[in-house]
């Protein structure tokens, strides 16, 4: 084998001593680097869990003008509540303090300052903690009174409840689609009247209810809502006979179509209720679902 003598070996390894150490120097530069970026990666992923957790925290809990005294926290419930913003019936979404029995519907607590609305394009309506002026108001979108959270428009003297005024122009749940007019030809499936306040519509011109009809339902239902039981239940279900005879008398078909006809009202209807209550993503299987008994 050939063999080196040391002096050879002394002069190699003086010459591989600075290549070793640029070599070493590289390396140690990719790993400081990796280091640094994974560092950077974990840094930025755990800022934005941080960020998440911090929005999420900000719209699980919030403070509000007309409740100072204590944080509002968010909920979900299947129990209609008063709204002590706008004093009308809620359900589903709210911020609630317990220890006040104090509600907000989720338009009434985060509100817009100003919003616009489709129906009035000339108006720019503001928010209002209570109606203004001294003489009796009532929302242009349900026709009832006005008493407490409104957008107003001060040119047009035009008042909106804050649910009636986010009410979604479309409700669409798959299987029915709903328009919102601001008046339509048709009479109401639940009055019988034509004109009156805004309306839901379906695409095929059939099923038409005022939300002015809505609220009323709601409204006489109030204790029964409120309290649940047997008893509201029934007296709940009793409101869609009602409807059923309206369609009966409006459709002389036979009976399988006006079965037909019937189903499709309510559950236009049942679309209907949870908007006009504030809480348009969901529809409620509970107390609501009782309105919705397909007899």
């Amino acid at each position: 084998m050939f063999a080196l003598s040391l002096q050879s070996l002394t002069t190699i390894f003086k010459h591989l001593i600075p290549y070793l150490a640029s070599v070493s120097s590289q390396i140690h530069i990719i790993l400081i680097t990796n280091l640094t970026l994974i560092s950077s990666e974990t840094t930025e992923e755990e800022n934005k869990k941080k960020k998440k957790k911090k929005r999420k925290k900000k719209y699980n809990e919030i403070s509000h003008f007309s409740h100072p005294q204590h944080i509002l926290k968010f909920e979900y419930t299947e129990v209609p509540f008063k709204c002590d913003g706008c004093k009308e019936v809620g359900i589903g979404s709210r911020y609630r303090c317990s220890f006040c029995d104090f509600d907000l519907h989720m338009h009434c607590a985060i509100p817009s300052l100003s919003i616009s609305h489709p129906f009035y394009t000339k108006c720019s309506f503001q928010f209002l903690s209570r109606p203004p002026g001294d003489t009796p108001r009532y929302c242009n979108a349900c026709e009832k009174d006005v008493t407490g959270f409104v957008y107003h428009c001060k040119t047009c003297g035009f008042d909106l409840h804050p649910c009636c005024a986010k009410l979604p122009m479309v409700l669409d749940d798959g299987e029915v689609k709903l328009y919102l007019y601001r008046k339509v030809s048709s009479p109401c499936h639940r009055c019988g009247r034509k004109g009156r306040s805004w309306s839901y519509q379906s695409a095929c011109k059939k099923y038409n209810l005022h939300v002015a009809c809505v609220r009323e339902m709601l409204v006489e239902n109030w204790h029964e809502l409120y309290f649940g039981g047997g008893k509201g239940s029934r007296k709940l279900q009793s409101q869609i006979p009602s409807l059923k005879n309206t369609l009966q008398t409006a459709h002389k078909r036979s009976k399988g179509k006006v079965k037909k006809c019937c189903e499709m009202a309510a559950l236009a209807l049942q679309f209907i209720i949870s908007a006009v209550l504030g809480d348009p993503t969901a529809l409620i299987a509970g107390v609501i679902g009782a309105l919705m008994s397909r007899a």
